[in-house]
C-alpha cells in the first residue's frame, strides 16, 4: 500500500501494548492521522482510562462504542436458536463478536471519512479473517492495514524497545502465561502453557467458572423463557438480552457450568488449544435444545440440524455477512416461530440438567404417546406402515437369494 495514499486510518485500539505501538507506527510510517475505536462487548474493566491513554499515544479521537446489548441480541441469540457450536463443542464466543466489532468499525470509517481501517490481528489466527471478511463485505474499496503482517517487530520485547526509543506511556505489565479474550458470552485462555496440550490449565485459570471443588453442594434450579426461540426472562423475571446473559453467567460459573478444554481447527490450517467458559450461553443452549424438543416440527429440526456444521463453520471462518448467510439466517428465524415456552434446568457440580420443558405450542401429546388407549391411534395402522417401509428391504433380498 502506497503510504501517500493513508491520510486517516481508523485503528481497532485495546489499549494494549500491540495496538499502543501500532498507533505510533502507523503516524510515523503513513504520516497519517489516527483515530481509536474501541468496541464495549462486555469486556467489564478493560475499559478502564482508555480514551485518555489512546490521545496520550497519539490519537486524534477516540470512540468506545457499547454494543453489548446488540452482541447478545442479534449474535448471540442467534447462535443459541441455531444451536450452533464449532466442531461440536465451542461455542464461538469469539468468531460471534468479529462480525459486528467489524461492522461498527466501517461505519465509523464511513462517518470519519477514513481512507483505511487497522486492527492488531497476527498473521496466524482467525480474527485477521473475520475482521477483514466483514470490512470487504461492508466496504469493497476498504483499505487495511494489519501491522503484525508487516512491520519489523517480532516480539514483545522489540515493542517495549520502540516503546522506550519513542517516549510511549506505554506500562510493561508481567505477562501471564496464557492470552485472554473477554466478552459477555465468554472468555477465551490460548497460548503459553496451554500449547502443550497434555499440560493441564493451571489454578488461577478461573473467571467465569467456579472449580468443581468450590462448587455449592446444593442444587439451584432455574425457569428459563423463551419467545420465539428468543430467552426473555429467568425465574419469571423479564430481562434485556445483557442483563440475562449477565445474569446466567454469574449463576451457572457459581455451579461451575460451562468450562471446556479443547484443540480445535483454525481457518488459517492449524490446530490450536483453548480453554472457555462460557457458563450462561451453556445454559441457554440446553435449555433451548430441550424446549425445541416439544415445539418444533421433526422434519423442520432435522433440515435445520443438517446445516449446524456449515452454520457453525461460517460463523467461526468470518462469513457473517455473506449472501449464503443472510439465507441460512432467515431460515433459522422462520424456524423458531413456535420455539416459546419455559424450560427448567438443574445447575449442580458442573452439570446443566434439563428437568422440565412446557409450551403453549407443544406438539408433544401424552393421549398419542401412551400405549394405553387407542382411540387416536390404531396399532393395527402399523402393519401397513412397516410393510411398505420394509418393501425395498425385502426386494433387496429377493434380488441377492435369486
Amino acid at each position: 500500500m502506497a503510504h501517500d495514499s493513508v491520510k486517516k486510518v481508523i485503528l481497532a485500539y485495546s489499549g494494549g501494548l500491540d495496538t499502543s505501538v501500532m498507533l505510533h507506527w502507523m503516524k510515523d510510517t503513513y504520516n497519517c492521522e489516527v483515530v481509536g475505536y474501541c468496541a464495549d462487548v462486555g469486556q467489564k474493566d478493560e475499559l478502564t482510562g482508555l480514551d485518555e491513554k489512546a490521545k496520550k499515544t497519539g490519537a486524534s479521537k477516540m470512540y468506545i462504542e457499547d454494543l453489548r446489548e446488540e452482541f447478545v441480541r442479534d449474535y448471540v441469540f442467534f447462535a443459541i436458536q441455531a444451536n450452533a457450536k464449532y466442531e461440536d463443542l465451542y461455542l464461538m464466543g469469539t468468531s460471534l463478536a468479529r462480525p459486528l466489532i467489524a461492522k461498527r468499525h466501517i461505519e465509523i470509517a464511513i462517518a470519519e471519512g477514513a481512507d483505511a481501517v487497522a486492527h492488531g490481528a497476527t498473521g496466524k489466527g482467525n480474527d485477521q479473517v473475520r475482521f477483514e471478511l466483514t470490512y470487504y463485505a461492508l466496504k469493497p474499496d476498504i483499505k487495511v492495514i494489519a501491522p503484525w503482517r508487516h512491520w519489523e517487530f517480532s516480539s514483545r520485547s522489540d515493542l517495549l524497545d520502540y516503546c522506550k526509543n519513542n517516549n510511549l506511556p506505554v506500562v510493561a505489565s508481567h505477562q501471564k502465561p496464557y492470552s485472554m479474550d473477554r466478552n459477555v458470552m465468554h472468555i477465551s485462555f490460548e497460548g503459553g502453557v496451554l500449547e502443550d496440550p497434555w499440560n493441564e490449565p493451571p489454578d488461577d485459570l478461573y473467571v467465569l467458572v467456579n472449580p468443581l471443588e468450590k462448587t455449592p453442594d446444593q442444587a439451584q434450579y432455574l425457569e428459563i423463557d423463551f419467545e420465539k426461540g428468543v430467552p426473555v426472562a429467568v425465574d419469571g423475571k423479564a430481562m434485556g438480552p445483557f442483563e440475562l446473559l449477565d445474569h446466567l453467567n454469574d449463576v451457572a460459573g457459581e455451579h461451575g457450568v460451562g468450562r471446556i478444554d479443547i484443540v480445535e481447527n483454525r481457518f488459517v490450517g492449524m490446530k490450536s488449544r483453548g480453554v472457555y467458559e462460557t457458563p450462561g450461553a451453556t445454559v441457554l443452549m440446553s435449555a433451548h435444545r430441550a424446549l425445541e424438543s416439544i415445539t418444533m416440527d421433526r422434519e423442520v429440526m432435522r433440515l435445520r440440524d443438517s446445516l449446524n456444521t456449515r452454520i457453525s463453520e461460517m460463523i467461526y471462518y468470518g462469513f457473517w455477512f455473506s449472501p449464503e448467510f443472510d439465507v441460512i439466517r432467515a431460515m433459522v428465524t422462520e424456524s423458531q416461530k413456535h420455539v416459546t415456552g419455559t424450560t427448567r434446568v438443574k445447575l449442580y457440580k458442573g452439570n446443566c440438567i434439563v428437568v422440565g420443558r412446557k409450551s403453549p405450542f407443544s406438539l408433544y401429546s401424552e393421549e398419542f404417546a401412551t400405549f394405553e388407549k387407542d382411540s387416536v391411534y390404531d396399532q393395527r395402522d402399523a402393519e401397513g406402515f412397516i410393510k411398505l417401509n420394509s418393501l425395498r428391504l425385502r426386494l433387496n433380498s429377493m434380488m441377492q437369494q435369486k
